[in-house]
């Protein structure tokens, strides 16, 4: 078949989650979890100027029933 390459690299299964956190040391945990809690604040200042955008558009164009 045309598709299959010889010299293509083996697709690898991806890793669960329960497996990535027992393999992983105590040190990557703790930086996961400090880069989840970034993540985090990154979505919070997004949800809050979002809120104050709609807000803004509310006081122009009065709000709209949700």
């Amino acid at each position: 078949m045309l598709d299959d390459d010889p010299f293509a690299a083996p697709v690898k299964k991806p890793v669960s989650l329960e497996a990535q956190l027992e393999t992983a040391s105590i040190g990557d945990l703790e930086a996961r979890i400090e880069r989840l809690k970034a993540e985090i604040q990154l979505c919070e200042q997004a949800i809050a100027a979002k809120r104050a955008q709609r807000a803004a558009a509310d006081s122009v164009f009065g709000s709209r029933a949700s």
